[in-house]
């Protein structure tokens, strides 16, 4: 038998379902698209867009949806002023349209049910959105598996997912949150805050750090001082 996940990636047509704000930066796309393969939680996808004089412009984006989402999946895309692609999104993109894209992309970066925990996610930014993929999937598949989410914002307003998160905090017996709100009064990630966090979940089995370079290099080398093996942190980096 062959396995799909060894053929090239081929770029494929999702039809756009639905567009939803999230902040006031970052808007929900929901695509119709079967992949040839399984999707993982943490995956990301390649879009491209092709202009009518053949010029051609891509990035890459996390799902955040969890897998086996019925054939759709959702993209979180923070809208950016001189951004090819997100400028598209966020002022031309209109329900209906058809976009090119490519994946699920990633094997590293990604976490599935019998990989257990506890499981320690640590977000910057829009750096949170594989994270959320990853807690959806968890709530749905192993709700038992312990997992602690520290995400770290500038304010409460560009918090993505902020209501699900916290009602997750409240529902689900066995997820803790720790929201950071750089600009409120809090503080960048520190050691005293990697400290409170391990010390609320845990050991934990597995770490995902997604964020821009400087905060992912900075929360790694914190958890490698609070005494976490390298061998259990996986990062994901945007940004230079």
């Amino acid at each position: 038998m062959i396995d799909p996940t060894a053929r090239p990636l081929p770029w494929q047509t999702a039809t756009l379902l639905a567009i939803e704000p999230v902040t006031r930066r970052v808007k929900s796309y929901r695509f119709r698209i079967d992949f040839d393969r399984p999707m993982l939680a943490g995956q990301h996808v390649d879009v491209r867009l092709t202009a009518p004089d053949g010029y051609q412009a891509q990035r890459s984006y996390s799902i955040a949806s969890a897998p086996g989402a019925d054939g759709a999946i959702e993209l979180m895309i923070e809208g950016l002023p001189d951004g090819e692609v997100s400028g598209f999104f966020d002022s031309v993109a209109e329900i209906g349209d058809t976009i090119e894209l490519r994946g699920p992309i990633g094997g590293s970066f990604v976490w599935r049910p019998e990989d257990g925990g506890p499981l320690l996610l640590v977000g910057g930014g829009s750096g949170v959105v594989p994270l959320l993929a990853m807690l959806r999937h968890r709530a749905a598949a192993a709700p038992e598996v312990p997992a602690l989410l520290l995400y770290s914002v500038r304010d409460a307003a560009e918090t993505i997912a902020a209501e699900e998160l916290a009602l997750r905090a409240r529902d689900e017996p066995h997820f803790d949150l720790m929201l950071n709100l750089t600009r409120a009064g809090g503080r960048r990630v520190d050691g005293a805050m990697i400290g409170d966090a391990l010390d609320r979940l845990g050991a934990p089995r597995h770490v995902y750090i997604c964020g821009g370079n400087a905060f992912v290099g900075n929360a790694a080398d914190l958890l490698v001082d609070a005494g976490l093996e390298p061998g259990r942190i996986r990062t994901e980096r945007f940004g230079g």
